[in-house]
């Protein structure tokens, strides 16, 4: 990797100061724990002359109740949210999704919202600068051309977040905060399918916060597959909610990451609510997952491979929800 390049840092006190920050230098980028930011500024993937420092802003360092849930500052590190005991015991996929990204270092500095924005990846574009030189460069970033689908006029790298998909089964919403004014939107909303564009933020608006609703009638899960136990983005990852109505489904709720360029929800799961979860349940969750999925060869990993994985994450994650119920 490069060294770092020279940039001016700023550290605004609130959210407001931090979007002001941003609008007056156009060659800015927002930095909280800085473990995915910093190694691909290394690479020369990016390169502002101004860092925005969240690390002061306390309205992004905390989590607060009330009766309809949590509010959970993007700034909240991934290692405290995975152990809060609100989260554990409420919204466990988002504790368990929490746990599962990187290292037990890395989580000390990693965010929430570092985690939800994360750059979506791709073989050939996450690598040195002398290897992106030596193919020409790609799509997402000096290229005219997507290496994994070289006839596409779009980019197909892979969003890899872990806590995006629990916090979709959970029913989340996201703060964020313009020049405007501040806004609400759906966890699903924040994202595009577009390797390049994944993120629906506007240019000046920054991530302040996440609101998740308790509703105890739900359970969730998370679980991904990596080639390693820790460290390594998700090569598939699935999280499910389920409500349990006695002997039949009261809902099922499926999301899933890095098989596509942002995390979706799973359609068509609807016509199972009211049966039992028996193998033909269980047949027609693995369809709605394998026709939901997008996968295309963005890792080392063989496409098919996770295309197959991710239905068996899916159906596995439900059948240990519904006999915990």
């Amino acid at each position: 990797m490069n060294a770092l390049p020279d940039f001016r840092l700023f550290r605004p006190a609130s959210a407001g100061e931090a979007v002001r920050l941003n609008t007056a230098h156009a060659s800015s980028r927002f930095i909280a724990g800085g473990t995915d930011l910093l190694p691909n500024i290394r690479r020369g993937l990016f390169n502002p002359a101004v860092l925005i420092d969240l690390g002061g802003i306390p309205e992004m360092a905390t989590i607060t109740e009330s009766a309809d849930g949590l509010r959970i500052g993007a700034g909240v590190t991934l290692a405290k949210l995975a152990v809060d005991p609100r989260v554990v015991a409420r919204l466990p996929a988002l504790a368990q999704a929490a746990l599962a990204v990187a290292g037990p270092t890395h989580r000390q500095s990693a965010t929430l919202g570092g985690n939800l924005c994360l750059d979506t990846r791709c073989r050939y574009y996450n690598q040195s600068e002398f290897w992106r030189d030596s193919i020409h460069h790609c799509l997402k970033l000096d290229g005219d051309t997507c290496r994994v689908a070289v006839k596409s006029k779009r980019c197909y790298a892979a969003f890899s977040g872990d806590v995006a998909p629990a916090l979709i089964v959970l029913g989340a919403e996201v703060e964020v905060l313009g020049e405007k004014g501040a806004r609400r939107l759906a966890i699903a909303d924040l994202y595009a399918d577009d390797g390049m564009a994944w993120l629906t933020l506007k240019p000046d608006e920054l991530l302040v916060a996440v609101h998740v609703p308790f509703d105890d009638a739900w359970t969730s899960a998370y679980e991904k597959m990596r080639i390693r136990g820790s460290i390594d983005f998700p090569l598939a990852g699935v999280s499910v909610a389920l409500r349990r109505d006695g002997a039949n489904i009261g809902g099922l709720r499926i999301a899933c990451t890095g098989v596509a360029s942002r995390p979706f929800a799973v359609d068509g799961l609807d016509v199972i609510a009211g049966k039992l979860f028996d193998a033909a349940a269980q047949t027609i969750v693995a369809e709605c997952v394998d026709l939901a999925n997008r996968s295309m060869k963005t890792t080392l990993v063989d496409a098919l491979f996770r295309r197959n994985v991710t239905p068996v994450l899916a159906r596995r994650l439900a059948q240990r929800l519904w006999n915990g119920a």
